[in-house]
């Protein structure tokens, strides 16, 4: 069998209340909620800090909460992509990276910077933002990855400027959006964004096989099989870790989603 990264699977945030008496067993005091939430689950992404800044104590808080092992995403403040000149975000990203990010230690993971759909590919400005983002911050190797939604993505000059920056392209799992399937980090992150709580698992048993085995694919570094990359040219492929989020619809049932798939990927 081909060497193979490490699969993780979780959801975005842990403070939801219909989780409450349905993944939070009943009485869990909202304090435990991040301890318990991440010895079932194997990553979270951090959504809060998208709206405002945290202080470094909260993410130490976070850390010291969660077993060795765990890992966060932590997504960028939208002070830096919902902008028109993204070559002036530098003030901004800094801002974000200086708040105690550094924190979480070995906790954390990939940084995500998502942009709005109507944010079209502009490859001169979207050049200039992936060279403001830093590749360490006080000590720590940072892994960055975009999550784009604007058709105009679909553009290997893309694939082409985040492969030499190490900069992963958010696979994401919705039609309205793209889906743009190419490694081009050493890492790969996916959200799947189209569950239904009317499944008790979130998605049926067919979608969480199809997703596990796609990631047991990206996990040796190769595109699935049954998706097109934008770049055909990819080149050799190496183990990378997979990052997997069940996020947005179906959000009552998506820890229930995200540990049928760990259960898959750990057969």
């Amino acid at each position: 069998m081909a060497k193979a990264g490490v699969i993780r699977a979780g959801i975005g945030g842990w403070t939801f209340e219909p989780w409450r008496g349905v993944f939070y067993p009943d009485g869990l005091k909202q304090a435990d909620e991040l301890a318990y939430a991440s010895r079932h689950l194997t990553t979270i992404e951090i959504n809060s800090t998208y709206y405002s800044s945290q202080k470094p104590e909260t993410f130490a808080k976070w850390k010291a909460a969660t077993p060795e092992g765990f890992i966060f995403s932590v997504k960028a403040s939208r002070f830096c992509t919902n902008r028109k000149i993204l070559a002036q975000s530098g003030e901004s990203i800094g801002k974000f990276l200086n708040q105690g990010i550094v924190e979480l230690g070995d906790r954390l993971g990939p940084i995500l910077w998502q942009f709005m759909p109507t944010k079209t590919f502009e490859p001169a400005d979207f050049e200039a933002f992936l060279d403001l983002l830093p590749r360490t911050q006080g000590g720590l190797k940072l892994r960055h990855v975009v999550e784009v939604r604007n058709a105009s993505f679909l553009d290997v000059a893309f694939i082409a400027m985040c492969r030499h920056r190490n900069v992963a392209i958010c696979v994401s799992e919705n039609d309205r959006y793209p889906m743009i399937p190419d490694v081009t980090a050493d890492f790969v992150y996916a959200r799947l964004l189209d569950g239904s709580d009317d499944i008790e698992t979130g998605y049926p048993a067919d979608g969480l096989d199809l997703w596990a085995r796609r990631f047991g694919q990206y996990a040796q570094g190769r595109c699935p099989d049954d998706l097109t990359p934008v770049d055909r040219t990819a080149p050799a492929e190496q183990p990378v870790d997979v990052f997997s989020y069940f996020i947005h619809e179906g959000k009552v049932r998506a820890p229930a989603a995200a540990m049928a798939l760990i259960s898959r990927v750990n057969r």
